[in-house]
């Protein structure tokens, strides 16, 4: 049958989509369904060409159509699109305000979601059981616990119908505000045990270590007659793994069989995760072989997860590997995957695979140009590092973080660029609200320190807001040996001496401070001094390993 409607491909280029061969007469779960498809695979010009082929047929004005395709733009990322839509949905109906607000929180939009929440109210609209989880998530993202603790005390007062999804989203509000207890109170408090707000509990306690007390929260449940699910035996994992606890695998995996729950690929992505943050990277590679073994296919969780063991070790061999078995298995095009390949390859020193894997990607994230800054940086290409934060400056502003200048700043140093390190070090304060941490001071203490400005640098530190850490003192200590500067030495030594109290590395470096400047009684007693403390001799590593 010949299609009713068909569209020039002059005004929807590339048109060859179902849409077209479809008449007035589909129905509108037929429509709802194909946004649905374009919202899955993220399809933006196939969903615009749909909502034109609505707006034709006079059924974009239909509520049911118009809250999935204001979730469909949500989910492209098109804000703009999404709020014009939603402009055009009557005032009077409430619903429009669960869809806006719902999307925007799933997506991670949570500034977005409370901006919505307040011109909801602005309206006269009250809270309700539909909307106040939405809230309640974006309020533990953006930690606003005054809009929070009005919610809970609103929800409290009954003027908020309270379910197990509002109950749930309190226990994680509570938990991402560190407030474990807060959120056992919670939890304590609901009528009856629910398996969506258990599992919310369990995942408090395990991302703030409290791994035991989860699993006897879920022990403790099952006596109950609560059965757990694998998102509860994975949120236990992921708590353990953290914890590097690598006996509680074996022992998780077990109880989840003998639960009649069996483990599956993010069980096994949660194991690898946690060895790898505890720099235990063999046992996560041999973690990945093993549920290669099983027959588990591994998602991009998993490479990204793994990928970090390789850049740790310097592992280029490993890192190319699994690269290739990304490229194999379809994820390599997935953001996360990309990024930490990017990563990889920048942290061995393959400059130029990692800046080739950068620019061939069609979206990049924070992590992603901030790896591949710090790499230029750490690797001696300063003004490519300085050049492509520039980049990011212009065309992806909003993901500027902390670290995006911490890196900037390293190539700074390294580079000798004191006057561009310091405007930006006032530019990350004066224009992106970023307080300075720990880590932009000792960049600055580098920067003036390799530049042969000790004094200016010691100063530097005296003024900062807060207790300067191993790594500020440290800076100081080695420009002070390449500058031959005893006296500062001395005192940056004895400030890591009650830091680092059983670190000999310290020792030796002031050690060599007196060497090169030819102070040799200094240097014999100072061995005494060590001898004295029974301190054998730092031993040397390297990072260097065979490719």
């Amino acid at each position: 049958m010949p299609p009713l409607i068909k569209f020039s491909t002059s005004v929807v280029p590339q048109l060859r989509i179902t849409i077209i061969y479809r008449s007035f007469q589909s129905s509108t779960d037929d429509y709802a369904e194909l946004i649905q498809t374009y919202i899955c695979d993220r399809a933006l010009h196939k969903g615009k060409a749909l909502h034109a082929h609505l707006i034709i047929n006079g059924l974009a004005k239909s509520y049911f159509l118009a809250a999935k395709l204001l979730t469909f733009y949500t989910e492209c990322k098109q804000l703009s699109n999404a709020q014009k839509l939603f402009e055009e949905i009557p005032e009077t109906n409430i619903r429009r305000w669960v869809v806006l607000i719902g999307a925007y929180a799933r997506r991670g939009y949570y500034e977005e979601a409370m901006n919505g929440f307040s011109e909801m109210l602005k309206e006269g609209h009250k809270p309700n059981k539909f909307v106040v989880p939405s809230i309640l998530k974006a309020c533990g993202h953006v930690s606003d616990k005054r809009t929070g603790e009005k919610l809970h005390c609103a929800i409290l007062k009954q003027s908020v119908e309270c379910d197990a999804f509002v109950t749930s989203a309190l226990i994680d509000m509570y938990s991402k505000w560190g407030l474990v207890e807060k959120a056992r109170q919670v939890f304590d408090g609901m009528g009856e045990n629910d398996l969506v707000a258990m599992n919310a509990m369990v995942s408090g306690y395990a991302h703030h270590g409290h791994a035991k007390e989860a699993l006897a929260l879920v022990e403790v449940s099952q006596d109950m007659g609560l059965k757990p699910n694998v998102v509860t035996w994975n949120t236990l994992i992921t708590g353990f793994s953290q914890q590097g606890d690598k006996e509680m695998f074996s022992k998780l995996f077990e109880l989840m069989s003998i639960s009649g729950v069996e483990p599956d690929v993010v069980s096994w992505t949660s194991v690898i995760s946690g060895l790898v943050q505890n720099f235990q990277n063999g046992k996560a590679f041999d973690a990945f072989k093993q549920m290669l073994g099983l027959g588990y296919f591994p998602t991009s969780a998993t490479i990204s997860s793994l990928l970090p063991a390789s850049a740790i070790e310097a592992n280029v061999r490993r890192g190319v590997e699994i690269h290739g078995y990304a490229v194999v298995s379809g994820v390599y095009d997935d953001i996360y995957v990309s990024s930490a390949l990017v990563d990889m390859y920048a942290k061995c020193g393959f400059i130029c695979e990692a800046r080739m894997l950068f620019y061939q990607m069609s979206e990049r994230n924070t992590v992603t140009w901030n790896s591949m800054i710090f790499g230029y940086a750490n690797h001696g290409h300063c003004e490519e590092a300085i050049e492509l934060f520039n980049q990011m400056e212009i065309q992806e502003e909003k993901k500027l973080n902390h670290l995006s200048f911490t890196a900037v700043l390293t190539g700074c140093a390294h580079a000798g660029m004191i006057e561009l390190g310091q405007i930006l070090f006032n530019k990350m304060q004066q224009k992106y609200g970023i307080i300075p941490r720990l880590e932009h001071y000792a960049c600055m203490v580098d920067l003036l320190g390799r530049a042969g400005r000790l004094s200016e640098a010691y100063e530097w530190i005296k003024t900062m807001p807060i207790e300067p850490d191993l790594f500020v003192w440290g800076a100081l200590l080695g420009a002070c040996r390449n500058h031959g500067n005893i006296d500062l030495a001395e005192i940056a030594a004895k400030h890591l001496q009650e830091l680092e109290p059983s670190n000999k590395g310290n020792k030796m470096l002031l050690s060599k401070v007196y060497a090169d400047a030819g102070s040799w009684n200094d240097v014999t007693r100072y061995k005494k001094m060590m001898k004295r403390k029974k301190k054998n001799k730092f031993s040397g590593c390297s990072w260097i390993g065979a490719i």
